[in-house]
């Protein structure tokens, strides 16, 4: 299964993290969490001078730590070490700093939220509103979102039924579907919104979130409808899917005389919308 990316925060600093849904573990990155807790002006060196203590001393933490590809300050996806929780929980141990036990409580809690995502994905659900809330998003956008999360879960599903896999074959299909529906490949609209490794759907607007979704319902229903027997099977339900959101894109554009697939992304809109600093 595929590792998930995701921003975890402790006290308004950024954590950077990777889930792996076969180790059912959180991997962390060692900058970040030295950051958080040092302060340190330069957080790779720190960790390198006590990468380098902690060798000479025997410490088999480090030996297995290992590397993995995060998205980096400048936009690119670098190699970067990383530990578990558990090896975080003894590298705090060779850090001497006041934040070390409120750390270790927020940890084991986002430890703990992730076990009891897998037991009740509703909760995940809970969580993911009130992080766009946080973000700044509308209200009609959350419940737009949230509901084109429950769709694709009822999508891969389906796609699971029919033996498919996660990962390539599943970014295949979103492909065709995103395709046949908004004529932009997945890659080419993000390269319109001015995207890099950030969510499309967190990315699309109202309108888009609707076509989006009624694109990949569809091809669920259809799916369901058809029985593809294998992957070249679902790969053409997946365009038929997508066609049904196209013509009622298409439709929708000829009423309006404007287009539906936008270049606008949620981080300009939200900074149009935001207050100026300036404003009394």
């Amino acid at each position: 299964m595929e590792k998930k990316a995701d921003i975890k925060i402790f006290e308004e600093k950024k954590v950077r993290t990777i889930w792996d849904p076969e180790l059912e573990k959180w991997f962390l990155s060692i900058i970040d969490v030295i950051a958080v807790l040092t302060e340190s002006v330069s957080p790779n060196s720190y960790w390198r001078k006590l990468k380098q203590r902690l060798k000479e001393e025997g410490n088999e933490t480090v030996t297995n730590c290992h590397g993995l590809k995060m998205l980096a300050r400048d936009g690119k996806m670098r190699m970067t070490d990383v530990a578990d929780t558990e090896q975080v929980f003894r590298l705090i141990q060779s850090i001497p700093s006041p934040k070390a036990e409120p750390f270790k409580l927020w940890l084991a809690q986002v430890a703990a939220e992730k076990l009891d995502e897998m037991q009740d994905p509703e909760l995940s659900i809970d969580r993911a509103l009130e992080n766009y809330m946080k973000l700044g998003y509308t209200d009609s956008w959350i419940n737009q979102r949230l509901k084109s999360i429950e769709i694709r879960k009822e999508l891969t599903d389906e796609w699971k039924k029919r033996g498919l896999k996660a990962g390539v074959q599943f970014a295949t299909l979103t492909d065709i579907i995103t395709k046949a529906w908004s004529d932009q490949t997945t890659k080419e609209y993000k390269v319109l919104k001015g995207l890099k490794k950030e969510n499309l759907r967190d990315n699309m607007s109202n309108t888009e979130l609707i076509l989006n979704m009624l694109a990949e319902a569809s091809t669920k229903d259809i799916s369901a409808a058809t029985n593809p027997a294998n992957f070249e099977d679902s790969k053409k339900v997946a365009k038929q899917g997508g066609n049904v959101a196209n013509v009622a894109r298409k439709e929708l554009e000829a009423k309006t005389g404007e287009k539906v697939v936008s270049s606008l992304n949620a981080k300009s809109t939200l900074q149009l919308k935001a207050p100026s600093k300036n404003k009394k």
